[in-house]
Parts: structure tokens; C-alpha cells; sequence
């Protein structure tokens, strides 16, 4: 079978998560000398010059990755595609920035819903930036908000953020609201 295809669906499919050559030896099921082989044969592979992307092995980690060499036109990518931010990427800005430093994972658990994606477009945007290695096991990146995230939120400081707490009543307040004058106009109408 040519697990080779398989392989870089695979890459493709998990991202900046990547895969250990244990994770990659058990999905394909087999055993990690043929694992290395196949990873070497997919790294030749992406050395041609006709190839965008490389396989690279960051930690203990497989990823796929953009060369180097063309960082300049996915950086313009990201400019041009918005100067906006998605509902999605302010959520992920707001818990950044009242829990920074914080990693990709702890995101990912106050959201409930896969970030990686988010984090590396406000890498790439300048809004966050790595801040470290976390002590956790694996020692995932730590990430927080930086200058130009301010300058975008025309703050001077994280200071100027509004109040966790006045911002949860106020959400509490607003559904209170919502909820009252939804029932009143139901009474309404029958």
C-alpha cells in the first residue's frame, strides 16, 4: 500500500498539531522503522523546487510547513484577505488577552472549539505573539497580545480592557432584558 498520500493527508488534516512518529506507526499500523522511512520519503518529496510546502520536525512532531521562501507572499495572504476580525478571532483575542500568557490548548478548552487555525492567522497578523514555553507537559507555546493589538483596539494599555466582571453583567443584563421584552411581546401577540 503507498502510505505516502495517506501520510500527508494526514499532516494536512491535524495541521500545526502535527503527529509523533508513534501517533503517525500506529494510524497507519505500521511499525516505526517503516514510520521513518516514510516520513524520509515525503521529506524528499517537498525538496523539489516546484514544492510550497516542507515536512519539518518541530519538538517530536511532524508538520507540514510553508518554506521559508515564500513567508513574504502568506504573510501579504493574510493582509489582503481581511482587515477584519471574525466573530471567531475576537473571541480568541478576548481570551488572550484576559488570561495571557495562556496556550493554544487552554484557548481551545475556554472556547470549546479548535483554535489553531485563529492563532496562527493573529500570529501572522501581528495582533499575538509567542511568549515562551509553557511548564506543562510537552511545553506548548505560550501566547499574548502585542503592540499592534493595541494600536488595532486603539488602546494605550491592557489596562484600558473593560472589566471581566462588568462585561459578564452587562451580558447577563442584556439577556435579562432580551428575555423579559421577548415575553412581554409574546403576550402580546396572543
Amino acid at each position: 500500500m503507498n502510505y505516502k498520500p495517506i501520510l500527508e493527508g494526514l499532516l494536512f488534516v491535524v495541521g500545526e498539531e502535527g503527529l509523533t512518529i508513534s501517533e503517525i506507526s500506529e494510524i497507519l499500523e505500521i511499525d516505526k522503522e517503516e514510520t521513518n522511512k516514510l516520513l524520509d520519503e515525503l521529506r524528499l518529496s517537498y525538496e523539489d523546487n516546484s514544492r510550497g510546502i516542507n515536512l519539518v520536525l518541530l519538538g517530536n512532531k511532524y508538520k507540514l510547513a510553508t518554506k521559508k521562501e515564500y513567508s513574504e507572499y502568506c504573510k501579504k495572504l493574510i493582509e489582503a484577505t481581511s482587515n477584519t476580525l471574525s466573530q471567531a478571532a475576537l473571541e480568541t483575542l478576548a481570551v488572550i488577552a484576559y488570561n495571557e500568557p495562556v496556550t493554544r490548548i487552554e484557548i481551545d478548552e475556554i472556547r470549546g472549539v479548535s483554535s489553531s487555525q485563529l492563532v496562527r492567522k493573529l500570529v501572522l497578523k501581528g495582533l499575538i505573539c509567542e511568549a515562551g514555553k509553557s511548564d506543562l507537559p510537552g511545553r506548548p507555546n505560550l501566547y499574548k497580545t502585542t503592540d499592534k493589538f493595541l494600536d488595532y483596539f486603539n488602546l494605550s494599555s491592557k489596562d484600558e480592557l473593560p472589566k471581566f466582571d462588568n462585561i459578564v453583567s452587562e451580558a447577563i443584563e442584556s439577556s435579562l432584558f432580551e428575555t423579559k421584552y421577548k415575553e412581554e411581546v409574546d403576550e402580546i401577540i396572543q
